[in-house]
């Protein structure tokens, strides 16, 4: 993936700057990481009910940051895939006459305080509606390339591209609407919504990846493996056969790995939102 030529819109760094929870000598994070994911999507916790328990933690106005672009690759890195994510999205609500609001990508270590509560790198990525940020701590990149088998900087994006796919649902209050019904709902009811809402999210990623494309030409061969590689990789039928030897439909939140790819595919075929119809 030709990347290094992309713009760079800037990053809220708090890597190293107080409002992480340290280190985690050998590893042990990112253990931490795959297990959590494990217990997110075969059992469906979401991040944000884990977040609301530490609500009462330091606001986010009080963590030291630098804000601006990295110094390191890696950072660079989600600098220009968000700053392309934001702007793909701000020229297709242009176009249509709607107002945009960019999000924000905040880099950190272990744990910061974030407006949904308090977010760990045992997450993975999210997006916190309520501060309209997307948090990641880095290190998932690498366990998304060891422990989950999904290497290639483009399956990085995917996962980037994902979340900003959030931060457009919550635009255009599509969140807000599954929040509210899922309130109604019975369990199962509630994870078919919220698979829904991720396979959308999916859809939003391969709309991005398209026109970015289109515009950078900065896909190479291979790249578009990498990212059906990592939507396969966290597919909550992969997760859960690796969890429990068994699959249960019924316990998805974020779809199948054959539904995943389905959908970041049909949003990459034509670049087209309108495909991305999870809804319907």
């Amino acid at each position: 993936m030709r990347w290094q030529g992309g713009r760079r819109g800037g990053v809220e760094d708090r890597r190293g700057g107080g409002g992480g929870m340290g280190p985690v000598a050998g590893g042990g994070g990112l253990v931490l990481v795959v297990v959590a994911l494990i217990g997110y999507f075969v059992f469906g916790i979401d991040p944000q009910t884990i977040m609301s328990a530490g609500s009462q933690s330091a606001p986010t106005s009080d963590v030291q940051a630098s804000t601006g672009t990295p110094g390191d690759e890696e950072g660079q890195f989600a600098d220009v895939i968000h700053t392309s994510a934001n702007d793909t999205w701000q020229a297709l609500f242009q176009s249509e006459g709607k107002d945009f609001r960019p999000s924000t990508i905040v880099l950190y270590t272990q744990g910061t305080p974030t407006g949904c509560g308090m977010g760990e790198a045992a997450m993975g990525p999210f997006y916190c509606p309520a501060d309209e940020k997307v948090y990641i701590d880095l290190d998932f990149f690498r366990t998304l390339d060891n422990q989950l088998g999904a290497p290639g900087d483009f399956a990085k994006a995917y996962v980037i591209a994902h979340e900003v796919g959030h931060h457009i649902q919550k635009l255009e209050g599509a969140s807000d609407a599954v929040s509210r019904q899922e309130q109604h709902l019975s369990k199962a009811g509630a994870n078919a919504l919220s698979v829904k809402l991720e396979l959308q999210a999916d859809c939003y990623a391969g709309v991005w990846a398209k026109r970015a494309n289109d515009k950078e030409h900065w896909i190479e061969a291979g790249d578009i493996d990498e990212a059906l590689g990592a939507a396969t990789a966290v597919g909550d039928d992969t997760l859960q056969e690796k969890a429990q030897g068994r699959v249960v439909p019924d316990s998805f939140t974020h779809g199948s790995a054959a539904q995943r790819t389905q959908w970041f595919k049909a949003g990459f075929r034509a670049g087209d939102p309108a495909d991305c119809r999870t809804f319907g």
